[in-house]
């Protein structure tokens, strides 16, 4: 019987996540008596602001909601108002937002990468000690991140808190010049977005295998990011104006974010549930590549998603490349909007995963209320529930020291965004 001893652990802040929170594990006896991951930022209150906002507002009040992933939240905002006001924003636009979402894929799943998680895997407390090992792998994924800033700058006017979106299109039209100098950097940057994906292939990760539920967008020809249905790994297609009819949010005692649930459970949104739910979108060179490295799926160790997150900045890259090969600046970046009264709902799916908004509009274009439910807080309980697992597979009986820095290791791959969640890591351990 393992000897039964208190101890308290505090370390003030979880390095590389974006906002603080707090993980209590309680150890009595050898297995897990409580756990709970705390979120105590307190709520932003952003689906307030929005109430008594004009229509046009809307885009650019919910960029501020995220610094990495404003386009996101752009985005979902300006396709749900134009659901509802019957606007077709016609090819171009749709086809540059798409190019605009990729910008913002590739530059924070390469933060991400990078920055944040493969300092993990090598034994480096932070980015700077990993450059210090793997100096051209560091650089690389600098330049990527820099590409996809550039992407979002272009169609944004810059790259955080873009102010390029608006209700039926864009503001302005980038010229055909600035286009065709930036498809040389991306075509340029293809071998590089391969060889990150062997690179993070070849990375010891933990071999963590788990069953959990997936949900990602599906779109019935390409790999959905901007456009589709949500789908979950047990058969779930549904519109998104029916994701209330399925998941629900609840709130605990110990977080200032909603926890969500499908079907009672937890589920998991990011990039490894939409490769998961989407494999056979991805073109077959890709697949190839993907077969070469190893990498199966579906698959159940979450700890792929640093892998998932390379096989989409190299799709990401493709696909900009694919929609800006025949660029030609249209007579104008919009079309006008027309409000009318009733419920805007849209969804996308942000590098972290799906994002979900709704609005309530009367006649005048005036929001009268909003929901956000971003992809941090759909991803709270099964951030708990792969703790606990994984801490299990882990063994107990390491030294607290370990313990935490597993901890970490585990929530900082779900690349959580703790401030968009609010409406870590100090770590109590009691034995």
């Amino acid at each position: 019987m393992s000897e039964s001893r208190n101890v308290t652990i505090r370390v003030p802040v979880l390095a590389r996540v974006e906002g603080e929170g707090a993980l209590d594990l309680t150890i009595e006896q050898g297995d897990i008596k409580a756990l709970r991951l705390r979120i105590f930022e307190p709520p932003r209150f952003f689906e307030k602001f929005l109430e008594g906002r004009h229509y046009a507002e809307v885009p650019d009040f919910v960029a501020r909601i995220c610094g990495i992933c404003p386009v996101a939240y752009q985005v979902t905002a300006a396709q749900a108002l134009e659901t509802l006001f019957d606007i077709d924003i016609g090819p171009w636009a749709r086809a540059m937002r798409r190019v605009f979402y990729c910008g913002e894929w590739i530059q924070s799943h390469s933060l991400h990468i990078h920055l944040l998680a493969a300092p993990d895997f090598f034994g480096c407390g932070n980015a700077i000690e990993l450059a210090r090992i793997a100096p051209e792998e560091v650089r690389r994924g600098l330049r990527l991140q820099a590409l996809g800033n550039e992407l979002m700058e272009l169609f944004g006017a810059r790259s955080v808190h873009p102010v390029g979106v608006r209700v039926g299109g864009f503001h302005a039209t980038p010229s055909p010049e600035r286009i065709d100098a930036l498809r040389k950097r991306l075509a340029a940057a293809l071998p590089e977005a391969e060889a990150l994906v062997r690179w993070t292939a070849g990375m010891a990760l933990p071999p963590d295998a788990q069953d959990f539920v997936s949900v990602a967008m599906r779109h019935p020809v390409d790999y959905a990011i901007e456009r589709g249905e949500i789908a979950a790994s047990d058969g779930l297609l549904i519109e998104a104006a029916a994701y209330p009819e399925h998941f629900t949010e609840r709130h605990e005692p110990h977080s200032t974010a909603l926890f969500s649930s499908y079907c009672g459970r937890p589920y998991l949104v990011g990039p490894l549930a939409r490769l998961n739910l989407n494999r056979d979108r991805l073109p077959d060179d890709v697949q190839t590549l993907l077969a070469e490295v190893g990498f199966a799926l579906p698959s159940g160790n979450v700890f792929h998603s640093m892998l998932a997150r390379a096989v989409e900045i190299l799709l990401a890259l493709r696909e900009a490349l694919r929609l800006l090969a025949d660029y030609h600046a249209p007579a104008s970046p919009w079309v006008d909007a027309t409000p009318r009264a009733g419920v805007a709902v849209g969804c996308t799916e942000a590098p972290r995963g799906l994002l979900w908004h709704r609005y309530e509009i009367d006649a005048d274009g005036l929001v009268r209320n909003a929901r956000i439910v971003p992809p941090t807080a759909q991803n709270q309980a099964r951030i708990e529930e792969d703790l606990r697992l994984s801490l299990l597979n882990f063994g107990l009986d390491h030294a607290d020291d370990a313990l935490r820095l597993h901890c970490e290791k585990v929530i900082r791959n779900y690349d959580p965004c703790i401030s968009c969640a609010t409406h870590f890591l100090r770590l109590n351990v009691s034995r």
